[in-house]
C-alpha cells in the first residue's frame, strides 16, 4: 500500500508538501498540487484514516443515528438518510450510520470513543432521551427533526404545522367542505413523533375556523392494513370529497383502491399528500403533494454539522432552528367538487 512518502518521492516533493496539497491546509502552487495529485492516483494512494487522526484530532466520519421503525414506511426514511451521506460524502466524509435500538446507549458509545467528528440525529421524539447525551458530548450534533427543547443543538425541518394549513387551504378554496386526513400510525405519536400532531393539529384548527369538516384519523404502515383502512374510511365518509395523507405507506396503497372502487382522481375525489417528489417518481404517484424534501433537510443539517467541525469560530455561534416552507407541488390530482 503507497504512503505519503511514496506520493512525495513520485511527485518529487517533500513529504509535507504533499500531504498540504492532498489536505487543503496550506497554499500550494497548481503546478506542484497536480503533481501531487497526479502521483497519488498513480500509486492508488489513500490516506491512512488512523493516522490522519491522531495527526488531526478528525475522523473526517460523521455519525448518523437513525432507526427502522416497524410502524413507520422504511423507503420514505431511507431518503433521508441519503440526504445526509450524500452531502457528506461531498465535503470529504464518511459516514458512520447507526441503527441500534438504544439509542442512549449507541450514541454515548460514538462520541465518547470519539469515533466520529460530529453526529445527526433522525427520528426526533418530542422528549427524546438522546438530547441531553448529544449536549454533553465533545462533538457537535444536528437534528433531522423538530423535539420539544431545541436548545444546544442545530435543527432543521418542515414547518408540519403550515404544511397542514395549506392542505386544508387548497381544498376549501376549490370548494371542499368535508374532507379526510390520514396520519402516521398512532404508535408514531405514542413515541414522541410530534411531526405527526403538528400537521394533524393544525389542519383540524384551520379546518374548524373554515367551516369544513375534517375527519382525522391515524393510518397503518404496511399493506394489506393500509389498504383496507383506506376502504373504511371511504365507506363511513362517502360525502368528503378530498384526502389528505401525512402517511406515506397509504399514498402508496391509494392508487390500487381507487381503481377497485372505480373512483376519479381528481373528478370524484381530490387527493394531496404530503411525500417527496423522489417517493412520488418511486411509487409512480400521481398526486398533488406537500414537498416533504428529505434530501434538502439532510443536506442542510450536514453542512452545518460540518461548519462547526471544522471552525471553532462557527462552534461559537448561536445554534439554529430552521424550518423549510411547505411547497404544494401540483400534478393535476385537485379540483372543484363536483355536485352530488
Amino acid at each position: 500500500m503507497a504512503t505519503i512518502g511514496d506520493v512525495a518521492r513520485e511527485a518529487g516533493v517533500s513529504r509535507s508538501t504533499a500531504s498540504y496539497a492532498l489536505s487543503g491546509k496550506r497554499r500550494i502552487s497548481t503546478e506542484v498540487r497536480q503533481r501531487v495529485l497526479a502521483a497519488a492516483e498513480a500509486l492508488a494512494y489513500t490516506p491512512n484514516a488512523g493516522a490522519r487522526a491522531l495527526a488531526t484530532a478528525q475522523t473526517k466520519v460523521l455519525g448518523l443515528l437513525a432507526q427502522f421503525h416497524e410502524d413507520e414506511f422504511a423507503p420514505a426514511m431511507m431518503q433521508y438518510i441519503l440526504g445526509v451521506t450524500n452531502t457528506a460524502r461531498d465535503l470529504g466524509y464518511d459516514t458512520l450510520m447507526v441503527t441500534e435500538a438504544d439509542g442512549v446507549r449507541a450514541l454515548r458509545r460514538v462520541t465518547d470513543s470519539r469515533m466520529v467528528d460530529g453526529v445527526v440525529l433522525m427520528n426526533i421524539a418530542q422528549d427524546d432521551a438522546r438530547l441531553p447525551i448529544l449536549r454533553a458530548a465533545p462533538q457537535p450534533g444536528a437534528l433531522v427533526g423538530l423535539p420539544g427543547d431545541c436548545s444546544g443543538l442545530d435543527v432543521f425541518d418542515l414547518d408540519f404545522e403550515e404544511a397542514g394549513r395549506v392542505m386544508v387551504d387548497h381544498l376549501h378554496r376549490l370548494g371542499h367542505r368535508e374532507l379526510i386526513l390520514i396520519s402516521q400510525p398512532e404508535h408514531v405519536v405514542e413515541r414522541g413523533g410530534a411531526y405527526v400532531w403538528r400537521l394533524r393539529d393544525a389542519a383540524l384548527e384551520r379546518a374548524r375556523r373554515l367551516g369544513v369538516t375534517l375527519h382525522a384519523v391515524y393510518g397503518e404502515s404496511r399493506q394489506p392494513a393500509v389498504g383496507r383502512l383506506l376502504n373504511q374510511l371511504l365507506d363511513a365518509h362517502p360525502e368528503a370529497t378530498g384526502l389528505l395523507i401525512n402517511n406515506e405507506a397509504a399514498a402508496a396503497a391509494l392508487p390500487s383502491v381507487t381503481y377497485a372502487r372505480g373512483l376519479r382522481v381528481p373528478e370524484d375525489l381530490s387527493v394531496i399528500g404530503r411525500y417527496s417528489a423522489d417517493f412520488a417518481a418511486t411509487f409512480s404517484l400521481p398526486y398533488s403533494h406537500i414537498e416533504s424534501a428529505p434530501d434538502r433537510l439532510g443536506a442542510m443539517a450536514v453542512r452545518q454539522l460540518v461548519r462547526r467541525v471544522e471552525s471553532q469560530a462557527a462552534r461559537e455561534e448561536p445554534f439554529v432552528v430552521r424550518f423549510i416552507s411547505p411547497e404544494l407541488v401540483s400534478l393535476g390530482s385537485t379540483a372543484p367538487p363536483l355536485p352530488r
